[in-house]
């Protein structure tokens, strides 16, 4: 059985007898980098990497060179500056993490063009912006469309006022970078074809930390998973289009799981008209406005295990309105909400636990310590087929708030338990209004779209 470890072994010992003493002037790796990956060293083939050199045509000569020869371009550790890079089909350059860095060298973009590229392949490079300002007409430090096999991992994002790295019709693998100090946001993908973005950590983005958009309302079939987003911001204020450190818009098929979010102006992770969703697993912490949030015009979003602490809301199944619905929230754990939020709420408001509307079972989830409602059902007439079972709710003002207008659907509440309710355990709402007596011993108030049974408040 020939392995790995006998390989090595053989060639050092093809190499006089193995590696030199300690200390010779002769000694040498038997296999360096360069070799392994069978890489052009860019040192070598005379680019420079002492900052204050302007680097794009040598650059640029030798990533053509090596692209024709299905060939890595190696950066040994450095500064090099560059202005206006293109990056044609089997672009492949790597470097040593920490210490190789393509610097912007100019007012131009730092890559003029990335378009069309079938294979390209980005690893162990640091990409600063210097903090230089962008052209108007350049979105991100790395602006790259309709590249289906895509890599880039290893790498790092810093010095930018615009976005860090946006990619349009891109496929592929985003893993294990670094993004932070940047002015808008760290990842933005448009019209993605199945993009996995893993194992990024992403701090101080100035208004949103992974965006999966698209264009019209379609799959995507992104996973977004093992991502670290700290303190994203929302310097463009709004009401939460900005300052998400999540953000799906239009795009289907999509898993967000196992995340650490910490610290969002607005939502730890917000889906926004996309079907089909998972959203498991994830730690919420401290979130400035809804922690978790499935809104306006999708079908179906499961949301399971996660973990809040700290939201102005914990979980929100809303907009049934404008055809959200069918959802699972189920063993959740939501607690230490606030009653305020970052802008003046002129709907349903701040202070509520999970709230759903539609075609949504609510089970097995742990509430505790809320200001308001630890489960909300409906709003107004906005409320159709909702199963609230089995979940425990802990200090809060009303343990579940459910709506009884004349047009409200079906709901069953039932074998729920309430411990240490402030206003009571379950009661019927018009709207922001209370209108019956605490329901919790089962009667169901007189109203026959409600199912009460089996609860218990301690």
């Amino acid at each position: 059985m020939i392995s790995r470890r006998r390989v090595l072994l053989g060639l050092s010992s093809a190499a006089g007898g193995g590696f030199l003493a300690r200390g010779s002037a002769q000694a040498q790796p038997v296999l360096s980098p360069t070799n392994l990956r069978g890489a052009i060293d860019a040192r070598t083939a005379g680019v420079s990497g002492v900052g204050g050199l302007d680097q794009t045509r040598r650059l640029q000569d030798l990533i053509h060179q090596a692209a024709a020869g299905n060939q890595w371009v190696f950066l040994p550790p450095g500064r090099y500056e560059v202005t206006g890079l293109r990056l044609p089909d089997r672009t492949r350059l790597t470097g040593i993490a920490g210490a190789t860095t393509l610097a912007l060298a100019g007012s131009g973009p730092f890559i003029a063009s990335a378009t069309g590229a079938r294979r390209i392949e980005l690893a162990g490079i640091d990409f600063d912006g210097a903090g230089l300002t962008l052209p108007d007409d350049v979105p991100a430090l790395l602006h790259l469309r309709d590249v289906p096999e895509l890599t880039i991992e290893n790498c790092a994002f810093t010095g930018c006022g615009k976005t860090a790295l946006q990619l349009e019709r891109c496929s592929g693998a985003v893993g294990g970078n670094r993004m932070s100090g940047i002015g808008e946001y760290g990842l933005y993908a448009i019209d993605s074809t199945g993009l996995s973005v893993t194992g990024n950590s992403l701090a101080d983005c100035g208004n949103g930390g992974i965006l999966i958009h698209r264009r019209e309302k379609g799959e995507d079939g992104s996973i977004i998973s093992g991502n670290r987003i700290a303190r994203t911001g929302a310097s463009y204020g709004g009401t939460g289009q900005f300052g998400n450190a999540i953000n799906l818009y239009r795009a289907d098929e999509v898993s967000v799981s196992g995340n650490h979010i910490t610290d969002s102006a607005f939502t730890a992770i917000r889906a926004n008209g996309s079907s089909n969703v998972r959203i498991a697993d994830n730690h919420c912490l401290r979130s400035g406005e809804t922690a978790i949030y499935s809104e306006f015009g999708f079908e179906g979003a499961v949301v399971t295990g996660n973990l809040v602490d700290g939201a102005a809301n914990g979980i929100s199944i809303a907009n049934f309105n404008e055809g959200g619905r069918l959802a699972v929230v189920a063993n959740n754990i939501v607690r230490n909400i606030s009653p305020a939020g970052p802008y003046e709420h002129d709907s349903v408001g701040f202070g509520i636990g999970i709230g759903v509307e539609a075609d949504t079972v609510v089970s097995g989830n742990v509430i505790e310590n809320v200001p308001r409602f630890a489960m909300l059902l409906g709003w107004g007439p906005y409320l159709r087929n909702v199963a609230a079972t089995g979940n425990i709710v802990r200090e809060a003002r009303i343990g579940c708030a459910v709506s009884v207008v004349e047009e409200a659907g079906s709901a069953l509440i039932s074998g729920n338990i309430f411990e240490a309710m402030q206003d009571g355990a379950i009661l019927g709402f018009r709207w922001h209004d209370r209108a019956t007596r605490d329901l919790v011993d089962g009667e169901g108030g007189g109203f026959p779209h409600l199912t009460i049974q089996g609860n218990r408040h301690a």
